[in-house]
């Protein structure tokens, strides 16, 4: 199993990662971030994809969906944002957040490597 840090370590290794974030989407707070700097700011990032998972846990919701969300992909001009909602125990109201660069990222490799994440992170 793999902390926080280490976890952020992985996904910042993720060919054309741009940044990563842990984020509690209940509070909108980051728990941890990597990656970044002046082409993204990944608090400000947590924040405002904190409103996205919420508002398509309620679109869920008012359609009476029976299912989960596993990732929400906003693609960019330039970039890629994957969001992975995360499932294990104790990680409920959790997300990570991948920033990449879309020239160099592989998005289907990007989205397995992020799942392994996951399922190796202990909160």
């Amino acid at each position: 199993m793999a902390n926080t840090e280490t976890s952020l370590k992985e996904a910042a290794s993720i060919d054309g990662a741009i940044g990563a974030a842990l984020v509690d989407y209940t509070s909108g707070m980051a728990l941890g971030t990597i990656g970044g700097g002046k082409e993204l700011d990944l608090n400000v990032a947590a924040a405002a994809n904190t409103d996205v998972v919420r508002a398509k846990v309620r679109a869920m919701e008012m359609l009476g969906l029976d299912d989960e969300i596993e990732d929400i992909l906003i693609t960019l001009g330039k970039h890629y944002h994957l969001i992975r909602l995360l499932k294990g125990r104790g990680t409920n109201g959790l997300f990570l957040y991948l920033a990449l660069d879309k020239g160099r990222a592989n998005l289907a490799m990007a989205r397995h490597q992020l799942k392994k994440i996951e399922n190796e992170l202990e909160v």
